[in-house]
């Protein structure tokens, strides 16, 4: 029964720790309240995860480290580059693998499916942070200092997501107008989740998964369009109501709103097809992407489930 330590109690920390217990592992959750999921096999423990001697602390004996921390969006330039080192420089003290939740905005705007190889080539303030950060961990790792690996999912998709799809369906099944800077047409690909926690926990236990990176594997891609139909359709919700905002009322709202400024970087992703290639870890780590239509029914039983009393 190895021990594993994960940095972050969002919706991947919590999925990764709960897949971790059904296979028997010990778990350890770290955040900065000491929140995780509740279960016996689970150990939640109140920590600075930038603070390096506490998070070596915590991660003696471990078998790996996943880092699964998401810090505000609008700060990312602030909170990732100490967080980043502390985890990186835990992982070289400890011998544990460092396992860390990606994405892909180091891609930058692309004109074809991203794969692996895909240069990391984003200019953006946000885009420069990952790939500083998986740049330091690769050159630990080929100096033999470290054992690092990464996974990287397009937006998140199931209970607990928070990606635009999430915020989408909930007022598609309510009925509601959507007004968003969004391509509805365009192809997008949509990561479930525990596909997520999947990948994660088999690229840091595999050696072959080592000293790369990895996208999860995710269903074929589908338009916000199409997913909002297929989520109305399955609901017998009426038809979705979608309505593509102009730019310049997005980067308008960016002036006193930090979260829709930050948007800003990342909107060519929703304004031209954004395609991921998985394939790779299908054939090495022999992950399959959850169907889609399993998903979309799991939305819709979840939001569409009664309030209890």
């Amino acid at each position: 029964m190895a021990l594993h330590v994960i940095v972050g109690a969002g919706p991947v920390g919590t999925a990764t720790a709960r897949l971790l217990v059904d296979q028997g592992e010990r778990v350890r959750v770290v955040t900065r309240r000491g929140t995780g999921p509740e279960h016996p096999a689970v150990e939640r423990v109140a920590a600075d995860a930038a603070d390096t001697d506490r998070l070596t602390a915590l991660t003696e004996g471990a078998a790996a480290l996943h880092n699964c921390a998401n810090p505000a969006y609008h700060r990312w330039p602030l909170d990732w580059p100490p967080l980043a080192a502390a985890l990186l420089t835990t992982a070289e003290r400890t011998g544990a693998v460092l396992a860390t939740v990606g994405n892909l905005y180091g891609y930058g705007p692309v004109d074809a499916p991203m794969t692996e190889s895909t240069p990391l080539a984003a200019t953006g303030v946000k885009g420069r942070v990952r790939n500083r950060m998986w740049a330091d961990a690769l050159a630990a790792h080929r100096a033999g200092r470290a054992r690092v690996t990464e996974v990287r999912g397009s937006d998140y998709i199931g209970v607990g997501g928070t990606s635009l799809a999430m915020m989408v369906l909930p007022r598609v099944l309510a009925g509601r107008r959507v007004f968003l800077p969004v391509d509805w047409d365009a192809p997008h690909t949509w990561t479930y989740v525990p596909d997520v926690a999947r990948t994660l926990v088999a690229a840091a236990t595999d050696p072959r998964a080592w000293g790369r990176a990895w996208h999860v594997p995710s269903a074929p891609a589908l338009s916000m369009r199409d997913l909002a139909d297929r989520t109305a359709a399955r609901a017998g919700a009426p038809a979705p109501k979608l309505t593509r905002m102009p730019y310049p009322v997005l980067w308008l709202a960016g002036v006193a709103n930090p979260f829709a400024r930050e948007l800003r970087e990342t909107a060519h992703q929703f304004a031209r097809p954004f395609v991921l290639d998985s394939t790779a870890a299908t054939a090495t780590l022999g992950i399959e992407a959850t169907p889609l239509d399993r998903v979309v029914d799991e939305i819709v039983d979840t939001l569409h489930a009664p309030t209890p009393r």
